[in-house]
């Protein structure tokens, strides 16, 4: 038996309950993984607040796509990308569904080898949201000499953003509290506080203009200043302004789009070695128990401390 977590309804936090349910032994090409930590992500409260509609069959609702832990079982013929896997292996999970539970069925080609030098919250808070920032370097070619200005970056994706856009050799400026901006600047980011008068303070720090603009917060903020500043909107991305980037004709990634998708799970092992190599940091906001889901979810929802937040079965 395990422990899952579960929207038995639709609406706010206060429909999480923590049920138990039998676990399988893998089938061919399955493993049992016995779970240590628990990535949570804004989609994971979107699924059952009626964000994506009031279909009442789909309940109950299992919960979260990533995850870290131990292999226990191994179906066989059982393969990852980086090749078998075997019992003992400590491993990341990524791109499954109902990872809020204490031990997880999953197919092998979504199990990763996890870096030693990860703790088991980086490593269940990381692919997700390094999949995610790559996806939005990718499609607006950032490289060498470009200017970046990155709304959200101390978020959980925002600030992967930064890194990563640093290691192509761009500049980059950050929005963020100015509580999270001596941090930023550790990642090498010039950052800005966001609020009345940003365009006005990006302008002053670059006065030549900015080449790409990458949002993760989906605020009209965010996208006007981003319209404002740059002048090919093939270099304007959102994970989150979906209408406005319709309506406004610049690009976005993410929310269901397969080629994103495709994006993502290429980079895996390409992100995966950048962690084991030290080149990207997961900063981690708090942890919670997974008895505690329904307030991990509730604070989520709130302006809240930089980076990501796991739940500990």
């Amino acid at each position: 038996m395990t422990r899952v977590a579960v929207a038995t309804a639709l609406g706010g936090p206060e429909v999480l309950q923590i049920v138990e349910e039998a676990v399988a032994h893998p089938a061919a090409g399955q493993v049992l993984v016995d779970i240590k930590a628990i990535g949570v992500n804004p989609i994971d409260y979107k699924l059952y607040s009626g964000a994506f509609g009031s279909d009442e069959s789909t309940l109950p609702i299992r919960l979260g796509s990533e995850a870290s832990g131990v292999v226990t079982a191994v179906g066989a013929g059982a393969t990852g990308p980086a090749g078998p896997i075997s019992v003992g292996d400590e491993v990341i999970v990524t791109g499954v569904s109902g990872s809020y539970a204490e031990k997880l069925l999953a197919p092998g080609d979504a199990v990763l080898p996890k870096p030693s030098n990860l703790s088991w919250e980086e490593a269940a808070g990381f692919v997700l949201v390094a999949g995610t920032s790559y996806d939005t370097l990718e499609v607006t070619k950032v490289g060498e000499g470009d200017t970046v200005l990155v709304h959200g970056a101390a978020g959980g994706v925002g600030s992967i953003v930064v890194q990563q856009a640093k290691a192509r050799g761009a500049r980059v400026i950050a929005t963020a509290r100015a509580i999270n901006h001596d941090a930023l600047r550790d990642y090498g980011a010039e950052p800005v506080e966001y609020g009345a008068g940003l365009l006005d303070r990006v302008k002053a720090l670059s006065p030549n203009g900015i080449s790409v603009a990458i949002d993760t917060v989906g605020t009209d903020e965010a996208v006007d200043v981003s319209l404002a500043l740059v002048a090919d909107k093939s270099r304007i991305v959102t994970i989150a302004a979906f209408d406005r980037a319709d309506d406004d004709g610049f690009q976005s990634v993410g929310g269901g789009n397969q080629e994103s998708a495709k994006r993502r799970k290429a980079a895996r092992l390409e992100l995966v070695d950048a962690a084991r190599a030290g080149t990207l940091v997961v900063p981690i906001a708090k942890t919670f128990p997974l008895d505690e889901v329904a307030t991990a979810h509730r604070e989520l929802q709130t302006q809240h401390s930089r980076g990501k937040f796991i739940l500990i079965p």
